[in-house]
Parts: structure tokens; sequence; C-alpha cells
């Protein structure tokens, strides 16, 4: 793995602190001073800061009944208490896996696998998350459908996955989403307070009779089906492009669907639905149809030396010419249109 990853994997904090121990040169790789970032660490290297050799701690997955009161993070600026409170100060550095607000309780995963929660937190694996939840007053299920069809909150599209009754006022929520303090913020848009969140279910693993403030340690069964549930939500999603129709190779396709060939396309005008086809008008040289002679035709001046005919309905258009010298003038008087104006410049320009 990646020097910085086998840092933070020891215990010496995240990617990025480690990365500046690096380039200060406070890592040795059996006993050769490194500096370089892209630098690889094998199983059978001895890496060392300072005097002291540095060992990837055992993989752990713990399962943590979280009560209220406790903050999901590392360290809080206010003293106040957080989930690894709860735990024994011997573990291994340890990941909350989600988070739960500071109000709200129950199950917790906790873990230094990172395949483990990728697979619980990517919005692609859409894990469910099972919560029931306490309201201030007893629930209208009329609205349950904008629940289930969505919300519009700051994060994002908020919704549910399914929402079933257990009391008047106590609600079995389901989601696929992590939005910070959504299930609150859903029930706040719809006029409910939410007086107690308790998750209860993630994936497989459900909370049972667990004491608040407990944990224990996952079995390597409850693992595997955790990461094999991510993986079936994961196929089960379909994907969020519309697939394109088969297009030929060549030309567009014919009635029956098959290709045709550039000798077989056909090239018709368009018309009106229901308009009967234009009848076909033989094509006629301009000499017969007028009754010019070919020695008169050829004498004819080309059509650019000729004068330019004004448009049945249209005065010819005359330059906008000075009153004081009644030549044309750079600029038109009044407001001519752009087309007037455009077709004046054009002659002034020649």
């Amino acid at each position: 793995m990646r020097l910085n990853r086998f840092l933070a994997a020891a215990g010496l904090g995240s990617r990025r602190s480690c990365e500046e121990l690096i380039l200060t040169g406070q890592i040795t790789i059996n006993g050769v001073l490194c500096e370089t970032l892209a630098t690889t660490v094998n199983p059978n290297d001895v890496v060392k800061v300072g005097n002291r050799v540095l060992h990837t701690a055992a993989p752990a997955t713990l399962l943590l009944n979280k009560p209220p009161g406790f903050l999901c993070t590392a360290s809080d600026t206010h003293n106040r208490q957080t989930v690894f409170d709860l735990l024994p100060s011997n573990f291994p550095r340890l990941f909350h896996v989600g988070r739960l607000d500071r109000e709200s309780e129950g199950l917790l995963i906790m873990t230094n696998d990172g395949e483990l929660a990728l697979k619980l937190t990517h919005p692609r694996y859409k894990v469910d998350k099972e919560y029931e939840v306490v309201l201030d007053r007893a629930f209208d299920f009329e609205l349950t459908p904008k629940l289930l069809h969505g919300l519009s909150l700051e994060e994002g599209w908020a919704k549910a996955e399914s929402v079933h009754r257990l009391a008047a006022n106590k609600l079995k929520v389901v989601l696929r989403q992590g939005m910070k303090r959504q299930i609150r913020l859903m029930f706040f848009a719809l006029g409910y307070e939410v007086k107690k969140l308790v998750r209860v279910r993630i994936g497989p693993i459900e909370i049972q009779n667990m004491p608040p403030g407990s944990w224990r340690v996952l079995t390597q069964k409850e693992i595997d089906a955790l990461l094999a549930e991510g993986a079936k939500t994961a196929a089960e999603e379909p994907s969020p492009r519309r697939p394109r129709k088969p297009r030929p190779a060549f030309g567009r396709p014919g009635p029956g669907g098959e290709r045709r060939e550039p000798s077989q396309r056909l090239y018709k005008p368009r018309r009106a639905p229901g308009a009967a086809a234009p009848e076909e008008i033989p094509f006629t040289p301009r000499a017969a149809r007028t009754g010019e002679s070919r020695a008169a035709a050829s004498s004819r001046p080309p059509t650019s030396a000729r004068p330019a005919a004004a448009k049945p309905g249209r005065k010819p258009f005359k330059p906008f010419a000075s009153k004081a010298t009644g030549k044309p003038s750079g600029k038109p008087a009044g407001k001519p249109t752009p087309r007037a104006f455009a077709k004046f410049e054009r002659r002034r320009r020649d």
C-alpha cells in the first residue's frame, strides 16, 4: 500500500497529516530516509518514525449502541462526550461509519476496514437503514406519499424508502440516504417535531437487546453479510442513464429496421400530413420557356450586371441623403430598419 495510507493505518493521523511527516523527513523505510509521497510499502518492510517501529492495526469492527448526548466525532473543542469515550483506551484506531446526531441514539458501526466503510456509506450501494421515530403528535398518514416521493432539503432531494405505522405518533422509517439530520428535517418540513430517533438496523445487522452504551465485536459472518448486502443493492439499482437505441452502421433504417445502402436512400420533401404528393414538373430550359433564341440568350448581360428589380409592394432603395448637399451621407436619417441600413452600408463600401 502507499506510504501515507500505511502511516494512517498505523495510527499517526489522517493521510494528509502523514504526508507532512514524509515531506519533513521523519519517516525511514529499511533504514533509508524516504521523502517521496508515491512510495509503496511491502509487508516485509520496516517503517519507522524516529526510533519507533510502526505496525498497521489489526482489522476490527464493532457494533455500538449509542446513547443520546454523545457526539460522533474523534475530538470536540468544547470537551463534550464522544462515542470514543464509550470504548476502551487500548483499542486500535477506529472510525464511525455514518453519523448519528447528538440527540439520536441506536446502532452505530465502528471499524478500520475501508472496504466495509465504503460499502455502507457510498451512495452507489444504498444499504437500508431502519429507524424508529417518535413524533410530538399523531402522524397524518395522508402525508406518507410526500415522504416516499421526496422533499427538497438544503443538501438535496431527500426521500424515504418505506414508512410503517407502529403507533399513533410512532413510525418505522427506512432510508437509503445519509444526509445531515435528514429524518428530523423531513418531518419538520411537514409540520412535525421528532422527539426520539433510534436507529435499529443497518442492512442485515439489528440492534436486538443491547443496552445503551454497550458494544460488541462483529463476527466475520456478519461482516460478510454487510459486504454482500452492499453488493446486492448496487446490482439491483437501475442505471441512472437511459440506454440508447442501437443505430444502424450506415444510413437510416428502413421500414423493417434493416440498414439501407446509399443507393436506397430516399430524399423526399416535407409536406403537411394528409396532403397530396406534389406533381412532377419536367425541367425545361429558359430559352425554350421564353421563346428566346440561343444567340439572344448568349448576348444577354449576366444577372450580376443587370439592375436589381424592385420587389412588388416595396419602393426601390434610396440611400439616406444629406438635406444640405443632397449626396449620400455616412449616417442614416431617422431610424431605418437594420436591413435597410445594412444594404446602404454595402453600397457605400462598393
